[in-house]
């Protein structure tokens, strides 16, 4: 397969203090914090726990030293390499204390909001360019119609925001999830960023799928990293949302206890794909959420606020994919439409494609098929639908029927009784219920 991957250029890492462009007072207490909460002693173990190239470290560790911050142990331990040991002072663990009271976040060094900006540009999503043949792939387990794909294409390359629509059970969110299979590549994702003095925490396991570097070899002399430590190099990533998602998700979580800010969800997408699913099932009206993408599908960034009230801008780098069961001129007015750069119907597969699907799920799960019981579903239970066919039906009627296989105790198998027991769950009839 032809992946076409681009090379995403890595954040390097900072050689000196003065490259940091963090407030020294920021980074002073941040080390202090560290070696008080991890009790760390030796540069290499305080360097590590600050994502920091071991120079810069030292550094920093030189700069709280002159100013009676810390002190030299002056032991050399026979497991420490030769590494001089540190230890905070009475002044410094005073002004650790201090600090935590302020601001109980420690480790990582967060990178500048400006330095960020930069990144992104690196790895935007806008700069992927995916393949028909990549698309097919990663959706190999999809019957599509070819039109599909042919409007798919074009909306995952230019990055842009898409809205997927069409009747309930045809596959919409499996599509979503085969684009993001199609990206293939990877992104750098900052532990944490600094803004105004502010800490705003980024990468989330739960959210980011971290790439496992290959173990550098102990033989070479010069051992560098290859890239910032202070960011983790991920899988390009991915939320889904759906009928839980509210307005107050897109906005910064302040925890006070911490007195930090974590980023919300469409900043930690960055660089990857943020899908709303089931929209219209939300409290929110459908037209308050898209009012609120506005400003970033137009313009390429967010707003976001802080406690104090202060606004300022992140970058917005996300394709956004809106899929909904209802119709769009339903829930949307026009302005908020144009705004939705690629607007894709997805209908339900006509008969030759149902049978396709409906042949690869029963080999799959090991059905023989059945012409007799098939020519019964098509002939006398699709006519009472008007031949509605949707793409979760055959997964739905095969699962029935091997259920209740397994019920009576018989092989697997497909008869035009198995047929009528397992449509009668597929629908429920309407009906009075007497209370």
């Amino acid at each position: 397969m032809n992946m076409q991957p681009i090379t995403v250029l890595a954040p390097p890492a900072p050689r000196r203090l003065d490259e940091m462009q963090l407030p020294l007072v920021m980074m002073r207490d941040i080390l202090l914090k560290t070696m008080f909460r991890k009790n760390a002693d030796k540069v290499s173990d305080i360097a590590e726990a600050l994502c920091l190239p071991i120079p810069v470290t030292q550094e920093l560790v030189d700069l709280a030293r002159g100013q009676k911050l810390l002190e030299a142990t002056g032991t050399m331990s026979a497991t420490s390499g030769g590494e001089m040991g540190y230890q905070l002072t009475d002044a410094g663990k005073s002004r650790a204390l201090d600090a935590l009271a302020q601001s109980e976040y420690f480790g990582a060094m967060p990178v500048p909001l400006e330095v960020y900006r930069e990144q992104v540009k690196r790895q935007s999503i806008r700069n992927i360019q995916v393949t028909r043949e990549q698309l097919v792939t990663a959706m190999g387990h999809l019957v599509l119609p070819d039109s599909l794909l042919d409007h798919l294409g074009p909306a995952v390359s230019a990055g842009r925001s898409i809205l997927m629509y069409g009747p309930p059970g045809n596959g919409k969110s499996s599509i979503s999830n085969g684009i993001r299979d199609a990206l293939g590549d990877f992104v750098f994702v900052p532990r944490a960023i600094e803004y105004s003095g502010q800490v705003i925490t980024v990468y989330d396991p739960i959210v980011h799928t971290a790439v496992q570097e290959a173990p550098e070899d102990p033989t070479q002399l010069r051992r560098r990293k290859r890239f910032d430590t202070r960011y983790v190099k991920c899988e390009r990533p991915t939320v889904i949302t759906g009928g839980e998602l509210s307005l107050s998700m897109l906005d910064l979580v302040y925890n006070p206890t911490a007195r930090t800010y974590q980023a919300p969800l469409q900043l930690k997408s960055t660089g990857g794909i943020f899908i709303v699913d089931d929209l219209g099932r939300q409290a929110e009206p459908p037209q308050a959420l898209i009012n609120r993408w506005i400003v970033p599908l137009e313009e390429g960034k967010d707003i976001l606020g802080l406690q104090s009230g202060e606004k300022f801008e992140v970058p917005f780098d996300t394709l956004v994919i809106f899929s909904t069961n209802f119709h769009p001129n339903e829930i949307f007015d026009q302005a908020a439409l144009r705004r939705i750069f690629f607007k894709i119907k997805i209908d339900g597969p006509n008969q030759e494609n149902f049978l396709k699907i409906f042949a690869l799920v029963a080999r799959k799960k090991g059905v023989p098929l059945n012409e007799k019981a098939l020519i019964h579903l098509l002939q006398s239970k699709y006519p009472t639908i008007d031949n509605v066919y949707a793409n979760y039906q055959p997964v739905f009627l095969i699962d029935q029927m091997i259920s209740i296989c397994e019920f009576e105790g018989i092989p697997y198998q497909m008869t035009p009784e198995l047929i009528d027991r397992a449509w009668a769950n597929m629908f429920v009839k309407d009906e009075t219920i007497v209370k």
